[in-house]
């Protein structure tokens, strides 16, 4: 029975031309060759599987071959060529330093360098693994290593650079290896099918490839496993059974859920994932990760980001087509946030079904939409079932307090926290979160009618016979609609009941906004007439912040303040306007200036102020 070799010791590179994926690095080896200039020590690094001890086997076969060809590479038909690969070459040694990580295996290799090479003109000295060795290692190998025999080259690997000693990389010229891109593993995984006489599926090789994670020893190794399993017959089906992946169709169904709002079904095919064997974790990587390859595909040119088979990649164009951008953005958002907070969580697979039912109402009509979907604000998750009042329910309900404001002179300020909140859920802020409050027990200043203090802020006499004139002349709607704006009575008010309710507004804002209630609690705005207030700023940096809010604040004002003609404005203060204090010296001479006598009071006791 012949022995049976794996693929990744079968089709193992065995020349530059043939190495996969590292076109710039063989191509830099193969002049370096061709001109003579050749390095004494050379620092291969990078993920596994990615091709550095076969090139270093590659280079040191071809720096020894008698009669390298044309385009720089090794005959394989010299006496060192055939040694080399025939595995009896004294010209090359390999030296794995996981294993041989003393001071005593260093110097051991340190004394077969003084030796010349039998055949040929170099010894090259392969360790692998290198930062595997000790410190004292390290130290004893530094001399050697910077000044070697003429004959003798080093060529260190390792996955782990930064473990190697500063010392150590200043003496190697140093290779940087990449990851293997998924194009390139499955082209070379079509060519070893090929060779081997296998059907497989272009889809099938892909999932392979993306399960390899750049590195083409691991695709090899699952490539023979699913050969395995097929009898030879690779299919995209087999593969993904096999290999434990979720299938595409999974994402693409969820997505069409997600999209017509069907938040049932989207948790039904969720539960169907989870009994099938695989972690909410992984579920959600992938899901986000779908979101990524549909939103490449919504445009022709970040099309080559996806990197999916032939009949995969018209299904995501056909799927993108159907999504919109800032749907994208905001669910690749939130399966972001899900997948930090999947491991702190207690409950896990409640994290990932409120993820999904927060993504399905992302396409509802009344969605959030003010950040245009590139950074979603607070995610609020809408009732998926909603029942409607009763009209006794709601008749009860009702709030009396506009009566008893009418018998008794006091305003009604938020006799409810439902009437509060019904009250400020509908105001523009700007696109930042309602600073309202809506729930929170409030201290009220009581604001009195302008009838009770013997003054009248109505409309002129001649405006209200006007009025009721040309009131009989309109329509029965028409005037009901008047008589409802005039039982309406705006309040007045003074200073100190603005700066309340200014600073009130300001203790409301979000978290967020945390430095800009501050900046807000330390305004102090001043009224211009019975109905128009002014606000002074430092800077137009802070004007603008200030005009965003101005609609919020009048709103707020307006509510509180009982007066629906209340005024906003805002201007920036003048150098020599708004001095403010910082330092202790400062605050002391703006005290002194008030006050002469604690210039007196200094100079007796001999303060010094620091």
């Amino acid at each position: 029975m012949e022995n049976y070799i794996v693929s990744a010791r079968k089709y193992r590179p065995a020349t530059f031309e043939s190495v996969v994926g590292q076109r710039a690095l063989t191509t830099t080896l193969k002049n370096a060759i061709a001109t003579g200039k050749l390095a004494h020590a050379y620092l291969f690094c990078g993920p596994r599987g990615v091709g550095k001890t076969t090139c270093a086997r590659i280079f040191a076969k071809t720096i020894n071959c008698l009669s390298p060809t044309a385009d720089g590479e090794a005959c394989n038909q010299c006496e060192s060529c055939l040694a080399f690969n025939e595995q009896r070459s004294y010209n090359i040694h390999e030296l794995d330093a996981a294993s041989n990580n003393s001071v005593e295996d260093i110097r051991s290799l340190i004394e077969q360098v003084r030796i010349p090479p039998q055949i040929g003109k170099y010894k090259v000295y392969i360790i692998d693994e290198v930062h595997m060795l000790s410190q004292a290692a390290f130290n004893a190998f530094l001399k050697t290593l910077e000044e070697p025999p003429h004959h003798a080259i080093f060529i260190l690997a390792t996955t782990e650079k930064h473990k190697i000693l500063p010392t150590i990389l200043s003496r190697c010229q140093i290779y940087d290896f990449n990851r293997i891109g998924i194009k390139d593993t499955t082209e070379h995984l079509q060519y070893v099918a090929k060779q081997e006489h296998i059907n497989a599926e272009p889809e099938a090789l892909t999932v392979i490839a993306q399960k390899a994670d750049g590195g083409m020893r691991d695709a090899l190794s699952i490539f023979d496993q699913v050969v395995s399993f097929t009898g030879g017959n690779i299919t995209y089906k087999s593969v993904i059974e096999n290999l434990n992946v979720l299938d595409y169709e999974y994402y693409f169904k969820l997505t069409d859920l997600l999209l017509e709002n069907k938040v049932p079904e989207a948790m039904l095919l969720f539960n169907d994932v989870l009994k099938k064997g695989f972690d909410g974790s992984h579920f959600i990587t992938g899901l986000s990760s779908h979101f990524r390859d549909l939103l490449v595909s919504k445009d022709a040119s970040t099309l080559q980001l996806l990197e999916v088979g032939a009949s995969i990649r018209e299904r995501y164009q056909a799927q993108a087509r159907k999504c919109e951008a800032k749907f994208l953005y905001k669910a690749m958002k939130l399966c972001n946030d899900c997948d930090l907070n999947y491991r702190a969580s207690k409950n896990k697979r409640l994290l990932v079904e409120l993820t999904l039912i927060q993504c399905a109402q992302l396409t509802l009509p009344d969605a959030d939409d003010l950040a245009g979907g590139r950074s979603p604000k607070k995610n609020h998750i809408k009732p998926i079932f909603t029942q409607q009042a009763t009209p006794e329910v709601a008749t009860q309900s009702q709030p009396q307090a506009p009566v008893a404001a009418a018998q008794t002179g006091v305003a009604p300020a938020a006799s409810s926290p439902t009437a509060t909140q019904g009250s400020t859920n509908g105001m523009n802020t700007g696109g930042r979160p309602n600073p309202l409050p809506t729930t929170k027990e409030e201290k009220k200043i009581p604001v009195f009618k302008a009838g009770t203090l013997g003054m009248s802020i109505r409309r002129p006499l001649h405006e209200q016979t006007a009025e009721k004139t040309d009131a009989k002349n309109t329509s029965a709607a028409h005037a009901t609609a008047t008589s409802s704006s005039a039982s309406y009575e705006d309040y007045i008010f003074n200073e100190k009941d603005l700066n309340y309710y200014w600073r009130e507004f300001a203790a409301n804002l979000p978290v967020e906004e945390k430095a800009n209630s501050a900046r807000m609690m330390n305004m102090h705005p001043k009224l211009l007439n019975d109905t128009t207030f002014e606000v002074l700023v430092d800077n137009e940096m802070v004007e603008k912040y200030m005009t965003q809010l101005v609609q919020a604040i009048q709103n707020h004002l307006r509510e509180r303040l009982h007066n629906r003609k209340i005024t906003m404005t805002i201007r920036v203060s003048a150098p020599t306007e708004n001095i403010r204090a910082y330092s202790h010296v400062e605050r002391f001479q703006m005290m002194s200036k008030k006050n002469p006598n604690l210039l007196k009071l200094k100079e007796a006791l001999g303060l010094e102020l620091s």
